[in-house]
C-alpha cells in the first residue's frame, strides 16, 4: 500500500499516519519530523531549515527532496504512507516520476478536509514536550499533572499569527495539488473533523476499495 496524507497544517495528519501505520503495517515518512530532528540536532540542513520553519514558509526543495527521496528508499519503495510531502507542484511532479521510475506509483491521496479557523485553534493550543516530542492539546489531550511544566512549550509555528500565515502559503503553494492528484484519479477527500478515530474510519472505509 502505498498512500499520501493530505491536508492543510493541523488537519491531523501525523495522527492519522500513526493511525494507518499501525493498523496497515506501513513506513511514516513525515518530512516535517526529519526536518524538525535535524533543527533539534542543529545540524547543518537543520540550521537552513531553521528561518524558514519559524516564519511558516516552506522549506526549500532541495533540501526536503534529499530526505523524502531517501527515506522513501529506506522502505524499500512500498508500504508506506507520506505525511506531509509534496507541498508544491514541483515536488509533486518529482515525486509522481520517481515513484514510477521504481514501479511503486501512490494507489490513493487522502485530502483531510478542515475548516481554516478549527485549525488555528488546533494549532494554537498544542504544547510539545520539549525533552520527549510528546504532543499534547490544551482542551482534549492536556499535559499529565506530574509533568514539569517548564517542559511544556509551545513551538513558535505554533503561534496564532504564524498558524495563520502557514494556512495562507498553503492555499497558495499546496492547495494546487488537489487539482493535480484529482486529474489522476488519485484523490479521496475525506471529512477530517470529529475525534481522531471517527476520521481513521473514515479513512479505513475509503481504503478497502484498494484492497
Amino acid at each position: 500500500m502505498r498512500l499520501l496524507l493530505f491536508g492543510p497544517p493541523g488537519a491531523g495528519k501525523g495522527t492519522q499516519a500513526r493511525k494507518l501505520v499501525d493498523r496497515y503495517t506501513l513506513t511514516q515518512i513525515a518530512t516535517g519530523n526529519i526536518i524538525r530532528a535535524a533543527m533539534k540536532n542543529d545540524t547543518p540542513v537543520g540550521r537552513e531549515a531553521k528561518s524558514y520553519v519559524e516564519q511558516g514558509e516552506l522549506v526549500p526543495d532541495d533540501v526536503v527532496r534529499k530526505l523524502a527521496e531517501g527515506a522513501i528508499a529506506d522502505a524499500g519503495y512500498d508500504d508506506f504512507i507520506l505525511d506531509g510531502y509534496p507541498r508544491t507542484l514541483q515536488q509533486a511532479t518529482w515525486l509522481t516520476t520517481f515513484l514510477s521510475e521504481h514501479d511503486a506509483s501512490l494507489q490513493a491521496v487522502l485530502s483531510l478536509e478542515v475548516d481554516d479557523e478549527e485549525i488555528v485553534d488546533r494549532l494554537s493550543k498544542r504544547r510539545v514536550h520539549a525533552k520527549t516530542g510528546e504532543n499534547y492539546h490544551l482542551d482534549v489531550n492536556p499535559p499529565p499533572a506530574d509533568v514539569d511544566e517548564e517542559l511544556i512549550i509551545q513551538r513558535p509555528d505554533d503561534q496564532p499569527e504564524t498558524v495563520r500565515n502557514r494556512l495562507s502559503v498553503y492555499r497558495d503553494q499546496t492547495e494546487p495539488l488537489k487539482s493535480y492528484y484529482k486529474e489522476r484519479d488519485l484523490l479521496v477527500p475525506v471529512d477530517g473533523t470529529g475525534t481522531p478515530d471517527d476520521v481513521h474510519e473514515r479513512i479505513a472505509d475509503t481504503l478497502t476499495t484498494l484492497a
